[in-house]
């Protein structure tokens, strides 16, 4: 399975300005259970970024919040992932362990409406020895888990098999590669990751700012694909999705199945007033 997402086909909108999560702050990263059509966000805390704490909304697949709980001392929420097991149940995996709001390993859990978790109740992996900033996503398609990491302060990347992952075996890994291609400007933030098959695809980007990203410009994002095997840039193109939103800002990266003919490649986009943030998504499909 390695169907690649062509980033030059045009994005197509899906969902438009909602203000259904639970903080009013910025989406930073989704996932999606495909088994029982929910869509997963997460978003900072208001006021919890140095501590890492996050809200983890669930909603259906018209952006519908359907509950909601907190995760503290978990991280910044850079990107995150949803395993569905073969006895049913439904995994969470995000960063935890915050150092400076930033995960300093990974971890899975299920969701529970109201919840509130800390790193004392999840058993925290860091299946890195000596990286920090951990940040994982997962395919189901091919059962995989990637984990985007910084090994003395450079970002790069690990996959694993899902299965050997979860038995904390960490000897074998499919890939492990830096990280590279994300923006033509390397000083431009990374805005998160979603591992699909032999590939992983990158968001990176800034929200509008009238001097140095104005909105006439229809802003500075971009998309980029690697091949986990070779490590090399497949493919990056400049995206002007959403550009009549104002704010504008990249959060969040994430494949779907089964929505239509071949995967679809999403990416999270932010608008609205500080303290009163509405999300949109926005699809590259699959070109035969």
């Amino acid at each position: 399975m390695n169907a690649r997402i062509d980033l030059a086909v045009p994005a197509v909108r899906w969902l438009w300005q909602k203000g259904t999560l639970k903080e009013g702050t910025v989406l930073q990263s989704f996932a999606f259970d495909e088994v029982n059509r929910h869509l997963y966000a997460l978003q900072l805390r208001r006021g919890g970024g140095k501590a890492g704490n996050l809200c983890l909304n669930k909603l259906d697949l018209q952006g519908k919040r359907l509950g909601h709980m907190y995760l503290q001392n978990f991280g910044h929420g850079v990107s995150m992932g949803v395993q569905n097991a073969s006895d049913g149940t439904v995994w969470i995996w995000t960063e935890a362990d915050a150092d400076d709001g930033y995960g300093q390993g990974v971890t899975r859990f299920r969701f529970v409406d109201g919840a509130v978790r800390t790193e004392k109740d999840v058993k925290v992996r860091h299946p890195i020895p000596g990286s920090t900033n951990n940040q994982p996503s997962v395919c189901m398609a091919t059962e995989r888990i990637a984990v985007r990491h910084r090994i003395d302060g450079k970002p790069r990347y690990r996959v694993w098999d899902l299965d050997a992952f979860v038995a904390r075996d960490y000897s074998a890994p499919i890939a492990d590669f830096a990280q590279t291609g994300a923006h033509p400007d390397p000083e431009i933030p990374f805005q998160g990751h979603a591992l699909h098959g032999d590939l992983i695809y990158q968001l990176a980007g800034t929200a509008y700012d009238a001097k140095s990203n104005p909105r006439a410009k229809r802003g500075n994002t971009y998309l980029s694909c690697l091949d986990i095997h070779t490590g090399k840039l497949v493919q990056r193109r400049r995206t002007e999705a959403g550009h009549s939103l104002d704010h504008r800002e990249p959060e969040g990266l994430a494949v779907r199945h089964g929505a239509g003919p071949g995967p679809r490649l999403l990416l999270g986009l932010a608008s609205g007033a500080a303290g009163e943030r509405r999300f949109s998504i926005y699809y590259k499909p699959h070109k035969a």
